[in-house]
């Protein structure tokens, strides 16, 4: 299934659905990778919980007898710096870096000690630099065992254990179910809950995950008041390429896509070429990826659309994408599983996103970074307000200038952007789940503030400021 959705083969995608609901039916766990299990349409987030919970029954199975010869005990001791542990192999020239790093150089030093567990290959880049000087201690454990690293960040006396990964390529949940220490946080890696009793709190915000949602979600919800992706203010945008220069028309509307190829489904494709043959001259822009591009242009055709309105966006490095982005006109996302990054890369350059929201973590963050971006409007109800709100823009000039001058006026301004803020804000939920912990109190729901700026409400027993 992930192969053929990653070269874009659709000829038995109608029946993933009911593929997947039978394999979660069989209980056979290596035959459900939760990540893949994040982008089959129709999946509940409920559905997404007995998936992480199938794929690790017989892993934290096995761990148990290492968790009892461990048998870490915590002393919890009050101290001047609450000690965060971040877990990753991602501490260089990744998306996560990328969008991480100005919080992590916001933090309160004097009342936090971070401390960065990796386990990824050394770039030696600028990122991998940058990253390594905004910890207090940067320990490398690429060669430890999942016992070696749980027993270097328990000894470390790590306080709160971020796990930035989840399920996402290279994790190492091996390591967070033997608990090293004491509060353990699902944040950012991977939109979707762990499953079991791995993580106790799941960073989000309550466009991403309403309180009703609670119960596809092992983890307790720790609510940032806006949106719960970080991005700052001082990422580097390029130089603005000519369009020739990219293999783009001179004129003409630029659709945009920059998501990876297993997030494209039929549906989606079928509403883009639509938008094509409804804007001529329009072209479609998406990331290169020599496996789907043939894929992807027979589907363009077998839809009436001339295979080179397909323009494909190589590798570049994050200053010269962003630059090169402001030539896109509107972004379209995906679903079930949309952009991310993508769509804050995208914001960040200029670019309105178009999203339909769902009822999944994957399928809401493009329309909870457009809520702290202040454009709720770009929100679709469902597939024909998707199409139709971007066929709006595409053919009314006027409408699509003032929807980018509000996006140019709002990035400085608004919440999405606000490093201080949400470094602020974070601060504040560690600092709660310390105080929740120290003090013997269960896990529960807490949120930074009481109602976000879209007007989602709290359940008068979750914590807040």
């Amino acid at each position: 299934m992930s192969r053929s959705r990653d070269m874009c083969e659709w000829d038995e995608f109608s029946v993933s659905t009911s593929r997947m609901r039978g394999l979660l039916a069989e209980g056979e766990p290596d035959s459900l990778p939760p990540f893949r299990c994040l982008s089959i349409p129709g999946i509940t987030a409920h559905e997404h919980r007995l998936c992480s919970e199938l794929w690790v029954r017989d892993r934290i199975a096995a761990s148990l007898p290492q968790r009892r010869e461990l048998a870490f005990r915590f002393s919890l001791p009050e101290r001047a710096k609450i000690r965060i542990g971040y877990l990753s192999n991602d501490f260089h020239d990744h998306a996560t870096s990328h969008l991480l790093i100005e919080t992590l150089e916001a933090h309160d030093r004097s009342r936090f000690e971070l401390h960065a567990f990796s386990f990824g290959e050394d770039s030696g880049g600028g990122m991998r630099q940058r990253v390594c000087k905004t910890f207090d201690a940067f320990h490398d454990i690429t060669e430890h065992t999942d016992i070696e690293a749980a027993r270097a960040i328990h000894r470390t006396g790590i306080d709160i254990l971020v796990d930035l990964k989840g399920y996402t390529r290279g994790c190492r949940t091996g390591i967070m179910m033997l608990h090293p220490a004491p509060v353990q946080v699902n944040y950012l890696g991977y939109p979707g809950t762990m499953g079991a009793d791995i993580c106790d709190y799941i960073i989000t915000d309550p466009f991403t995950t309403p309180l009703a949602s609670a119960s596809a979600y092992s983890e307790s919800f720790a609510y940032m008041p806006h949106s719960y992706q970080p991005h700052g203010r001082n990422s580097a945008i390029g130089r603005r390429p000519p369009r020739a220069e990219l293999g783009l028309p001179d004129t003409g509307l630029v659709f945009c896509c920059f998501n990876q190829t297993f997030k494209l489904t039929p549906a989606h494709f079928d509403v883009w070429c639509r938008l094509l043959e409804a804007t001529p001259g329009s072209v479609l822009w998406l990331r290169a990826d020599e496996r789907a591009e043939g894929n992807l242009r027979g589907e363009a055709l077998r839809r009436g659309i001339l295979p080179d309105r397909l323009v494909f966006a190589p590798y570049m490095p994050q200053a010269e994408h962003l630059g090169r982005l402001q030539n896109a006109d509107i972004v379209l996302d995906t679903a079930p599983y949309g952009a991310h990054t993508t769509a804050s890369d995208a914001l960040w350059a200029g670019v309105p996103v178009i999203t339909h929201a769902g009822s999944t973590f994957p399928s809401r963050v493009a329309g909870s970074l457009l809520h702290a971006v202040g454009l709720p409007e770009l929100i679709a109800r469902d597939e024909q307000d998707y199409f139709s709100l971007a066929l709006t823009l595409a053919t009314q000039p006027g409408r699509l200038a003032a929807c980018k001058a509000k996006l140019s006026r709002n990035r400085m301004a608004a919440p999405l952007f606000d490093v201080t803020s949400y470094a602020a804000a974070l601060e504040y939920l560690y600092h709660t789940m310390w105080a929740r912990c120290r003090a013997g109190q269960p896990r529960a729901a807490i949120a930074a503030c009481e109602t976000s700026d879209h007007g989602a409400k709290f359940d008068p027993g979750v914590d807040r400021l």
